[in-house]
């Protein structure tokens, strides 16, 4: 084997383990101090870490995507409603600064960005939600929705239900 194909094939072996250990993120079990009640969802924007409460001083920890610069936002909503592949309509915010995408993207294409699992937010157009792009988590790469990893969104989804509080901070 060349030198040249060795240094290739170590780079791209290297690459591999850096997405899939990226891409495959869990949550932490992490202490927290928090005046939150066990049950609700904290997410901290400067962060980019969504917190699910368990109990005073402990909670389960998501590495997650927020809103771009001008598209965060703050407060405290409800969770209204819980989807499985859902299909995604681009809110008038996205349709203004991409005015060629389609009405709707189907569940399950690999071209929606809720991914496998969606709890939209009552009060607005935002959702946390899962994305087939897994490098954007750990980014501000929203028009203001959460956005998990796959894998930590369905684990989130079976924890949560309809009417869980969710407190946004910066």
């Amino acid at each position: 084997m060349s030198m040249r194909i060795a240094v290739a094939l170590a780079a791209t072996i290297g690459a591999s383990i850096a997405m899939s250990s990226a891409a495959q993120a869990r949550p932490e079990l992490v202490e927290i101090d928090s005046e939150y009640a066990p049950g609700t969802i904290v997410v901290k924007t400067h962060e980019r870490k969504l917190y699910l409460i368990l109990e005073y001083g402990r909670a389960m920890r998501y590495p997650i995507g927020v809103g771009k610069a001008g598209r965060q936002w703050t407060g405290t909503t409800k969770i209204d409603g819980k989807y499985r592949n859902p299909a995604w309509s681009p809110p008038s915010a996205v349709r203004r600064d991409k005015p060629d995408m389609p009405d709707v993207i189907p569940g399950g294409s690999p071209r929606n960005p809720m991914g496998v699992a969606a709890m939209t937010l009552a009060g607005g157009e935002y959702a946390i939600h899962g994305t087939n792009v897994p490098g954007s988590v750990g980014g501000f790469v929203s028009y203001g929705c959460i956005r998990m990893l796959n894998d930590d969104i369905t684990d989130l989804y079976r924890r949560v239900s309809i009417g869980t509080t969710v407190t946004v901070t910066r």
